[in-house]
């Protein structure tokens, strides 16, 4: 009876701590999201700055009002092929509104080795590349650029890339919509629904 008893209460109690600790993960989950949705930006992404590819300065100002997907680009690695969905998702989309930006780095595997140049030279050859890059900067670490640094400070460790292809939407108030992970092709619906969510909104 007092074994029947023990085993029943054993179970009721563990079918309780599953309970407890899903809702735990559900608010934690829901903090985190209401975090990054609240954050007080002291400035916005069209506030910032880079050098463009040839190397001049390039205002985000420009892009006010648009979206903007921000992507760390690579010309060895295997996502190099995403450079064509990039091309075609801006084909898409530039003239409803939507920015892509390439970011080139070497920051992952050693995969960007060569000059603005070169880098410009390969993704016209290739790709047919006529969306706008910039400069090769760090995306991390001690020598990371201000544009990914305000995006860390005001969305979190999600917006630092991991890997070359990582994608920041930014939208129309220059604030981050959400982040994509290399794996993430740029045409997938997880990203255009997002950008047509943005675009349609006056």
């Amino acid at each position: 009876m007092w074994i029947f008893f023990i085993i029943d209460y054993n179970k009721k109690m563990k079918v309780c701590f599953k309970k407890k600790l899903l809702i735990y993960i559900i608010l934690l989950l829901m903090f985190s999201f209401a975090n990054k949705s609240s954050a007080k930006y002291e400035k916005i992404f069209f506030d910032l700055s880079i050098k463009n590819i040839d190397g001049n300065d390039l205002e985000l100002s420009k892009y006010k009002n648009k979206a903007v997907l921000l992507v760390n680009v690579a010309s060895n690695c295997g996502f190099t092929k995403q450079y064509a969905d990039l091309q075609k998702l801006w084909e898409t989309y530039k003239d409803k509104g939507l920015i892509v930006l390439g970011v080139p780095s070497n920051q992952f595997g050693g995969q960007e080795p060569g000059t603005n140049k070169e880098i410009k030279k390969f993704c016209e050859v290739n790709f047919n590349v006529n969306f706008p890059m910039t400069d090769k900067v760090d995306v991390k670490g001690e020598n990371i650029h201000p544009i990914y640094s305000w995006a860390k400070k005001n969305y979190g460790d999600s917006a630092i890339p991991k890997w070359n292809f990582h994608k920041i939407l930014i939208n129309k108030d220059g604030k981050i919509q959400d982040t994509y992970l290399s794996i993430t092709k740029p045409t997938s619906k997880k990203i255009t629904n997002e950008i047509e969510n943005i675009l349609d909104k006056e």
